[in-house]
């Protein structure tokens, strides 16, 4: 009887200290804080969430998760229900997706903002705010790893197409091809050392002998640029003796102005010409022509008379009517 009544003493410490110790983990882990309710409905797969996940709001810890399920409302959608913590700032904006906490698989919810819309998403326990939950990184690297595989696939394929036997001739011809070029480059090469050391043999090009040959050429064109320049220097002295000249010719009073001035006397002077001199001329070639008449008709009637000169001009014969008229007799 003894034993029996220690090991039920021992046993209800036991279960005292048990039910003492889980009172403390609850008065320990409880959250006093006030908490709203919301969801998210996702079409992909919620694998490594639990319930009692955390809950992060760019990567602050403020909430956790409260129920995983079915959506009823849409077919095929998992139903994820959360308690966030009012200091929260959950918007009409928020999104939510998946994030995994190092290599453990263990996955939270993640809450992000677009925009910083001041607009609060409103809540309650009857019916909670819905969060649109948008694919995490494992979701879109799942999403790409059939790309990736399918490119895989394709790459393997055309390596597959290039290895083929009459491809691998084509290349061993490359191959030779490139060790011919790898040859003719080394003959290449060697030959410019010879050209840059004057090792080459005689009368080969070499880079001593044509450094020798550009220096003669400097030279003369550094003379030739020495002659130009002194030529260039007696053509700007003609020009400036040229410029002088035009000024001088130009200047006011200088020759242009002059053989102005004699052009317009010119013409002055051909005016009074043609209006004084040459109708003068013409008064006197007309009287000339009158002397010349009347000298002409003195001629003929000397011709006629000549005892006229003695006796001068005999009186004219009377005409018919007058007295003394003789009529000439009838032949």
């Amino acid at each position: 009887m003894e034993n029996k009544s220690h090991a039920i003493a021992a046993g209800t410490f036991v279960l005292l200290l048990a039910a003492l110790l889980i009172a403390m983990a609850v008065w320990l882990t409880r959250d006093n804080s006030s908490q709203r309710v919301y969801e998210l409905s996702s079409k992909d797969s919620v694998t490594g969430l639990q319930p009692q996940a955390g809950v992060r709001y760019k990567g602050v810890q403020v909430g956790r998760v409260t129920a995983i399920g079915l959506d009823p409302q849409t077919r095929g959608n998992v139903l994820v229900r959360i308690a966030v913590s009012d200091a929260a700032p959950v918007t009409a904006t928020t999104f939510a997706s998946l994030g995994f906490q190092g290599v453990t698989g263990l996955a939270f919810v993640q809450l992000d903002d677009s925009t910083e819309a001041s607009q609060s998403l409103a809540t309650s326990i009857a019916h909670p705010g819905r969060i649109p939950m948008r694919p995490g990184l494992m979701s879109r690297l799942t999403e790409q790893g059939g790309n990736l595989l399918k490119q895989l696939d394709e790459a393997s394929q055309r390596v597959n197409a290039l290895m083929a036997p009459e491809n691998q001739k084509v290349l061993f011809t490359a191959v030779s091809n490139l060790s011919q070029a790898a040859a003719g480059i080394s003959q290449l090469t060697r030959h410019a050392d010879q050209v840059l050391t004057g090792s080459g043999p005689e009368g080969s090009a070499s880079l001593p002998r044509m450094a020798a040959q550009l220096d003669a050429s400097f030279k003369s064109i550094q003379l030739t640029a020495e002659r130009l320049r002194d030529s260039a220097e007696v053509v700007k002295a003609s020009a400036e003796k040229f410029r002088l000249t035009n000024v001088r010719i130009s200047e006011p009073g200088g020759t242009l102005e002059k053989i102005a001035r004699s052009t317009e006397a010119l013409a002055a002077g051909t005016a009074t010409l043609n209006t004084i001199l040459l109708p003068r001329l013409s008064r006197s070639s007309d009287e000339a022509t009158r002397a010349a008449r009347q000298i002409g008709r003195a001629a003929d009637g000397l011709a006629e008379q000549p005892q006229s000169l003695l006796w001068g001009r005999a009186a004219p014969a009377p005409g018919p009517g007058e007295a003394g008229f003789v009529p000439p007799l009838d032949q």
